[in-house]
């Protein structure tokens, strides 16, 4: 938009707006994303009739978890420390864990109960280790509430999974193989959109809400970057010289292509090799 880079004498342009203006045009991008992703969540629940929770319904046979504390009627609120909101955080808490043990905490008749080192048995695909979930979980009935209950829970999920990804990644937990870029995703999406349209937009969701998230994170080049410099001239009353900003989102941007190149050679390797 005009303005937004350069100077502008047109008093509409970006650059001639107050700052809170120019922080909330900024930030409803992402925020849109989010909105979007909220209706696609809304979307996928819709043909459900009923929701899957956290509380253990009952133990699958040979199962491991039980021997080491965890009971039925357990309700899972906490694996090594992270709040469970729903069943896909649960899962993504029980992956790459190398040894197979978690802790988890437990709400069991009223009362949180810490379960050290519960035990399960374990799988590996794509360099990645992943918990065998040896139980069976109950459903929720199905009513107006429990539906928009069901989608909040699920967005923050969707957020809280990313979230930890990115900070997962950043500490080393997974490596560059784990990460996927243009081409990683368009080729899932399409693998995905083979098999029906109901297991697609799951995907769209978290890609959708993946957007807004990863734009506000406080980089340069990106609206987080942006959102960093305008809250400098609202706190100091003073804005940064466009020149300085210019050279710091141009620098942020050059750096971004650049790993999106690393990760799209991974990609277009991994899909020939």
């Amino acid at each position: 938009m005009e303005g937004e880079d350069e100077n502008s004498t047109d008093e509409r342009a970006f650059c001639n707006k107050k700052a809170w203006r120019r922080f909330l045009i900024v930030i409803m991008g992402a925020v849109f994303n989010l909105l979007l992703g909220v209706v696609l969540i809304a979307c996928t629940l819709i043909p459900q009739d009923r929701f899957t929770t956290t509380v253990v319904a009952e133990f699958r046979e040979n199962a491991v978890s039980s021997d080491y504390g965890l009971q039925v009627n357990d309700k899972i609120v906490e694996v090594n420390g992270r709040r469970i909101f729903t069943t896909y955080d649960l899962s993504y808490a029980f992956t790459n864990v190398a040894d197979g043990k978690v802790d988890l905490t437990v709400e069991r008749k009223g009362e949180k109960v810490l379960l050290e080192d519960v035990k399960f048995d374990t799988k590996k695909e794509n360099d990645i280790t992943y918990l065998t979930v040896d139980f069976y979980v109950y459903g929720r009935e199905k009513t107006f509430l429990s539906f928009i209950r069901e989608t909040f829970n699920s967005i923050f999920s969707y957020c809280a999974v990313i979230w930890r990804s990115l900070i997962d990644l950043i500490a080393g937990k997974y490596g560059i193989s784990a990460m996927s870029g243009p081409v990683g995703v368009t080729a899932a999406i399409g693998s995905v959109a083979k098999q029906s349209l109901k297991n697609l937009i799951p995907i769209m969701a978290l890609i959708t809400v993946n957007l807004g998230l990863f734009n506000l994170l406080p980089l340069p080049a990106l609206d987080g970057g942006r959102l960093v410099f305008i809250l400098f001239e609202m706190i100091f009353r003073r804005p940064v010289p466009q020149k300085y900003e210019a050279v710091v989102h141009t620098v942020g941007f050059i750096i971004l292509i650049v790993f999106m190149l690393i990760i799209t050679a991974k990609d277009i390797w991994s899909l020939v090799t």
